[in-house]
C-alpha cells in the first residue's frame, strides 16, 4: 500500500506538501519523493511490493517513450516559489508527463511486453511504470481497459493539466477537494486534506478527472441485462473466475499472508490459495479471549490447508483502547464499519509487529454481490438486485474503507479476489432470483460452485454466516455498547444527538463514535453516505442495530 497527493496548481508551497504527506506516512513507510511539476506539486509514499529496488520509486517522470532516472539527490530540495528547482530543471521542463499511482495492475508483464515492443523503454520492474506508457498510448480511454485495483494522478505537462482516476470499485482510496481558489487537491486518505479544503470529498469509484471534469468510464453496479447460463455454468464461471482472481493477487515480490476468519469468504479464499501455493500459507485469526466464534473454525480450516496458523487473542480493554485510534484511521463513524474494524485493526497491527509480511489478502466483497442474513427478507429478485448495486455502489464507504484503512494503517498491502472486476462482472449479471436464498442456505451458488473441490472443509463450506464483529467475539458489540453507555447519560445522549443533522446519530454507541470523528475529521461527515444498515423497507429489517444478529434469521449463525 502507497500513499500519493496531487497538490494541483501554484498556490502551495513545498512545506504544505510535506505536512499533507506525512500524514500518511504509515501508507508508504519505505521512501517519499515529492516533485514540484511547475505547476502544483505531485507526491508519493512508497510501501515496496512490486519491483522494490529504488529504481520503481515514484513519482514517474516520463519523456518520449522512456522513464527518466531521478536520482533523490537532484529532487530532495523543493523551491518554495513554485519554480522546479534548478538541478531538476530541465528534467521537468522536458518531460512530458509525471505520475504518482498508489496500485496493483494484474497482468502487467504481457502489457509491458507489448509496449517494450513499441518501442517503450523501462527501468525498473514496477507495474505501475506502464501507466505513463499506456497513457501516451490511449489517453483517458486507458482507465477502461485496466485490470487494477488503483487510484492515481499525471500531470500531462504538454497540455498543462491534471488527471486523476479511480478503480471501478473503489478499493484503493483517493479523495480530493477544492480550495477557496479553485485549486483541486487529491489524496489518498481525507486526513492528508484535513485544515487544506472546506470540504473532502471521495472521489467516485469508475470515474477520472480531467481538467476540472469528473468522467464516469465504468461501473460496476450496473447490468445491462442477465445472462441466461444453467445453474451448473453459472458454478463453473463462479468457480474459475474467483480462482483466477486469487491467482492474480499472489503476485508479489514481498511476503503475502490471509486474513482467515473461518468464514466462508476468507476460507475459500485460502483454501485457493493453498492449492495454488508450493509452500504453507501464513493464516492469521483473530479472537476475544473469552467467546470467540471463529478462532475454533479458523483453526480447523488451517489444519486442512496445513497453513503455518497464528491467533491473536484479544480482550475487553484491547477493544475499548482501540476505539479512538481505528475511528482516526477508518475517517468514518459508520456502526457496522467502526464495530468490524476494531478486530481488523488489531490483528494487522500483530502482523505487521510479528511478522516480515507485505501483502494481505482477504475476503471481502462477497456479502455486497450474492447477499447479507437481510437479503433472505428480499420481497422480490428486482429488490434483491436493487440493494446489490447499492451496496457494489457504495461500498467504498464501508467494507472495502474498513480493508484499506486498518491493513494501510499498519503498513500493509490489501487485497480482495472476491473484488476482482471479472469475478464482479459476472456475479452482478446473474439473474438475481438464481442468487436469492431459495436454498435454505445464503450463498448457495458460491458454495455449490466449490462442493467438488474440497479445498476447504464441508463444514466450512456449508456454515451459517456469522457477523465478523460477532466471530471475533459475542461480547465484543456488548463491549462497544457498554463502553458508549459509560459515555453518556440519558439526558446528555438527547441533548447531544441534537447537534448533529446528517446521518444523526441514534443510540449511545453511534453517538460516541460521530463525537471522536468529528475530532478528527471536523464537518466531514458527508464522506460516507449514511449508516450502513439492513434495507428498513423490508418486512423484517426494521431494526435499530446494524448487527445481523438482531434479525429473527440469525439462527445458528453465531455458534
Amino acid at each position: 500500500m502507497c500513499s500519493i497527493i496531487g497538490f494541483c496548481g501554484k498556490e502551495f508551497t513545498s512545506k504544505d506538501v510535506k505536512a499533507a504527506l506525512k500524514k500518511t506516512q504509515s501508507r508508504g513507510p519505505d521512501a517519499s519523493r515529492i516533485i514540484n511539476t511547475g505547476n502544483g506539486y505531485l507526491g508519493f509514499n512508497r510501501l515496496s511490493i512490486m519491483g522494490p529496488a529504488l529504481s520503481g520509486m515514484q513519482p514517474f517522470i516520463c519523456a518520449g517513450k522512456k522513464t527518466i532516472t531521478v536520482s533523490d539527490s537532484i529532487l530532495n530540495e523543493q523551491s518554495d516559489n513554485n519554480n522546479p528547482n534548478p538541478n531538476n530543471a530541465d528534467i521537468i521542463n522536458n518531460c512530458e508527463t509525471i505520475t504518482v499511482c498508489n496500485g496493483e495492475i494484474y497482468g502487467f508483464r504481457p502489457l509491458k511486453e507489448e509496449l517494450i515492443k513499441k518501442g517503450y523503454e523501462f527501468i525498473s520492474d514496477s507495474d505501475c511504470e506502464i501507466l505513463p506508457a499506456l497513457y501516451k498510448e490511449f489517453g483517458t480511454e486507458m482507465f477502461e481497459k485496466l485490470d487494477a485495483e488503483f487510484a492515481l494522478v499525471i500531470y500531462d505537462k504538454k497540455n498543462d493539466y491534471y488527471i486523476a482516476a479511480r478503480d471501478p470499485i473503489g478499493i484503493r482510496p483517493l479523495y480530493y477537494g477544492v480550495t477557496k481558489k479553485g485549486s483541486y487537491i487529491f489524496a489518498s486518505e481525507p486526513k492528508n486534506l484535513i485544515s487544506v479544503v472546506d470540504e473532502i470529498k471521495p472521489f467516485p469509484p469508475g470515474f477520472f478527472f480531467k481538467d476540472g471534469v469528473f468522467v464516469k468510464y465504468r461501473d460496476m453496479s450496473e447490468v445491462e441485462s442477465f445472462h441466461d447460463d444453467s445453474e451448473e455454468e453459472i458454478e463453473k464461471k463462479i468457480h474459475d473466475l474467483l480462482i483466477e482472481g486469487v491467482k492474480k493477487r499472489l503476485d508479489s515480490d514481498t511476503p503475502v499472508g490471509f486474513l482467515l476468519s473461518g468464514g466462508l469468504d476468507s476460507s475459500l479464499v485460502c483454501g485457493i490459495a493453498a492449492s495454488l501455493s508450493d509452500k504453507p500459507l501464513e493464516t492469521w485469526a483473530i479472537g476475544m479471549d473469552k467467546d470467540a466464534i471463529d478462532l475454533k473454525y479458523a483453526r480447523e480450516v488451517a489444519d486442512y490447508i496445513h497453513s503455518n496458523h497464528h491467533e491473536v487473542i484479544i480482550s475487553q480493554k484491547d477493544v475499548c483502547d482501540a476505539v479512538d485510534e481505528v475511528i482516526e484511521a477508518l475517517g468514518t463513524y459508520d456502526i457496522t464499519t467502526v464495530r468490524a474494524s476494531i478486530g481488523m485493526y488489531l490483528i494487522c497491527k500483530a502482523i505487521h509487529e510479528k511478522s516480515d509480511l507485505r501483502v494481505i489478502l482477504t475476503g471481502e466483497i462477497s456479502d455486497e454481490i450474492f447477499g447479507y442474513k437481510y437479503t433472505d427478507f428480499a420481497p422480490n429478485a428486482e429488490e434483491f438486485q436493487k440493494e446489490a448495486e447499492k451496496r457494489i455502489h457504495e461500498i467504498h464507504m464501508y467494507d472495502v474503507l474498513r480493508a484499506d484503512r486498518c491493513i494501510s494503517v499498519n503498513s500493509l498491502e490489501a487485497r480482495v479476489p472476491f473484488g476482482d472486476l471479472d469475478f464482479v462482472k459476472y456475479c452482478m449479471s446473474i439473474n438475481p432470483e438464481k442468487k436469492m436464498n431459495h436454498y435454505g442456505k445464503g450463498k448457495y451458488l458460491l458454495r455449490k460452485a466449490f462442493e467438488k473441490d474440497k479445498l476447504i472443509p464441508d463444514s466450512i463450506l456449508w456454515r451459517e454466516k456469522a457477523a465478523f464483529s460477532d466471530a471475533v467475539g459475542h461480547s465484543l458489540k456488548d463491549d462497544l455498547v457498554e463502553y458508549a453507555e459509560s459515555k453518556y447519560t440519558d439526558s446528555s445522549y438527547e441533548e447531544k444527538i441534537k447537534k448533529y443533522t446528517h446521518a444523526k446519530p441514534f443510540t449511545k454507541e453511534s453517538l460516541m463514535y460521530r463525537d471522536i470523528f468529528e475530532n478528527y475529521y471536523p464537518g466531514q461527515s458527508r464522506m460516507v453516505v449514511d449508516f450502513w444498515m439492513p434495507n428498513k423497507n423490508w418486512e423484517g429489517c426494521d431494526v435499530n442495530d446494524p448487527s445481523a444478529r438482531v434479525l429473527s434469521n440469525y439462527g445458528d449463525s453465531g455458534n
